[in-house]
């Protein structure tokens, strides 16, 4: 299965650098089966029946973007250089793993000042990353941060426009709780009060799950054949509450409608062991490409992807390739806004 299959030609104004406003009033396409319709995120409930449950992650969004100053004595006195870190994920060490760049004028055991109240030391280097040990932890350590980070927008926004207040609102969903991820569960993002409400409202259900988003998702396939690539492994948890409200909707003859990749690879990781959604928790690495066997998915809402990304290769699995292909090609023709602050789909296989 070759890399190039997964390709398209996308125009770069359709690149979305803000979101709709409200969230529900972002475009939705609607493919279910062979046919296309496009609609309004705010008439999703008309697609969905009574009794149907949207899996929902609810994973929180740390400011996880950090800029600071590296000061070193020498010689010809004392010389600084700006250094910038985007947190990935914490260590069971107290230590945090981070893209820091550029990561070749820090040495290690140089500290690195990002405000008055926050700094860390870098402890080690490897694989293009380097790993930080920050002075405070803890309660204070959160409240450090959120003064001084700023939200990880995306590289294909953050190339074209720096994080601002706006996006501490926008790039976090309304239901965000376990804070841990430097990446926004995107379609998601979609939802408001009003829309949850009438969803509610037509029967609908709703279970929450974790996993907490990597900077890992943004990362290219580099590899020809993809069935080679490795996926990074985040950390996720399905409660014993979300199996058996799972369970119960499978009994009943409902549809389970993971909101986003992440949500969806999470419940298909639960449900490797039995073929049903179980209690879990841990970090999974799941890569789902065409060909794999869908063990608790009925349907899926997302936005639309990159090309050659990991998720297009999701997305073709659920759907079939060419299918996805003819959606695609939809979605440019109409003028879709892609990527995190783009428009959503609702992919319901035959």
């Amino acid at each position: 299965m070759r890399l190039d299959e997964f390709d398209f030609d996308l125009p770069e104004e359709l690149i979305a650098t803000r979101p709709a406003r409200p969230r529900s009033a972002a475009r939705l396409l609607v493919a279910e089966g062979d046919r296309i319709t496009d609609a309004v995120v705010r008439d999703l409930g008309d697609w969905l029946r009574p009794g149907d449950r949207l899996v929902l992650n609810d994973t929180r969004v740390i400011p996880a973007r950090l800029s600071g100053m590296r000061t070193r004595a020498g010689a010809e006195g004392e010389t600084s250089a700006r250094i910038e870190a985007t947190l990935l994920e914490p260590g069971a060490d107290g230590t945090w793993s981070a893209l820091v760049k550029p990561l070749k004028k820090v040495r290690e055991g140089e500290t690195i000042r990002f405000s008055e109240a926050l700094s860390a030391v870098l402890e080690a280097k490897g694989d293009g990353q380097g790993r930080l040990r920050f002075n405070l932890s803890g309660a204070k350590f959160d409240a450090a941060l959120a003064e001084a980070g700023a939200m990880p927008l995306p590289p294909y926004i953050a190339g074209r426009r720096a994080a601002d207040a706006q996006d501490r609102e926008d790039y976090q969903t309304v239901w965000a709780d376990k804070p841990g991820a430097v990446a926004a569960p995107t379609a998601s993002l979609h939802f408001d009060a009003p829309l949850l409400d009438g969803l509610a409202a037509r029967g609908v259900t709703f279970s929450q799950l974790t996993l907490h988003v990597g900077a890992g998702t943004f990362l290219p396939v580099k590899v020809e054949d993809v069935t080679t690539h490795r996926m990074h492994a985040e950390w996720g948890e399905v409660s014993e509450r979300a199996a058996a409200e799972i369970a119960e909707t499978r009994a009943a003859g409902g549809r389970i409608i993971p909101v986003g990749t992440t949500a969806l690879r999470l419940i298909e990781t639960a449900a490797r062991a039995t073929g049903q959604v179980e209690p879990w928790r841990g970090e999974t690495d799941i890569f789902i490409y065409p060909g794999f066997t869908f063990r608790a998915t009925d349907a899926l809402m997302t936005n639309f992807h990159l090309p050659k990304s990991t998720l297009l290769m999701l997305v073709s699995a659920l759907m079939g390739q060419e299918r996805v292909r003819a959606i695609y090609a939809h979605a440019v023709a109409e003028r879709y806004r892609f990527f995190s602050y783009g428009d959503a789909s609702l992919l319901i296989p035959t």
